[in-house]
């Protein structure tokens, strides 16, 4: 068993594959894929997004900028402790994700999710549907987006999750759309 934030599991249990999915580390573990504009930002709960977060003991989040910012992880599952014989039977893998905009200017999200076999070749893909969020015409506070794969065939070796977007008004600066809370758990 390992002792992690308070919590006590076996390496199999589902939990959280990404780390530092709260940016309280800034930015470490994620590989930053575009970082365009004034590129990625940590900043603390709620600041410039002006929404509190629906979830206790959250205090940071990733701020993007006025060009697309899109930062990702790849999860090795045979390195977190999985066996070939549990992802060949082809558990429930589920990515889930927080975003929301600012008060005064308008964004883009977008997250994808790939499983992948031991030669990172695609077996399995989902997109989130295009996000603009229009601070003048809806609520642009904290939205959850999640998807769960199943019956995907046996192989998956890897996962990898990638989010991110852009401000529309092209301002400088960083009022783009905000991410935290992002996850990747697998149930064996």
């Amino acid at each position: 068993m390992t002792r992690h934030k308070d919590l006590f599991y076996t390496p199999n249990m589902a939990r959280n594959l990404l780390k530092n999915p709260y940016g309280e580390e800034q930015l470490e573990f994620w590989e930053l894929i575009v970082n365009g504009g004034n590129e990625w930002k940590v900043e603390d709960m709620p600041g410039d997004c002006g929404h509190d977060f629906c979830l206790e003991g959250v205090t940071k989040y990733f701020a993007t900028s006025f060009e697309p910012c899109i930062k990702r992880q790849v999860i090795d599952l045979l390195a977190e402790g999985y066996s070939d014989d549990e992802l060949d039977a082809q558990p429930a893998v589920t990515a889930e994700d927080w975003y929301c905009g600012r008060t005064d200017c308008g964004c883009t999200y977008q997250m994808t999710v790939c499983l992948l076999d031991n030669d990172c070749e695609l077996i399995q893909e989902f997109k989130s549907e295009p996000v603009t969020l229009d601070p003048e015409s809806e609520d642009c506070s904290w939205r959850k987006v999640t998807h769960t794969f199943s019956n995907y065939g046996p192989g998956m070796r890897f996962i990898t999750f990638e989010h991110g977007g852009n401000d529309t008004k092209f301002w400088e600066g960083w009022f783009g759309v905000r991410v935290t809370g992002s996850s990747v758990t697998v149930e064996v």
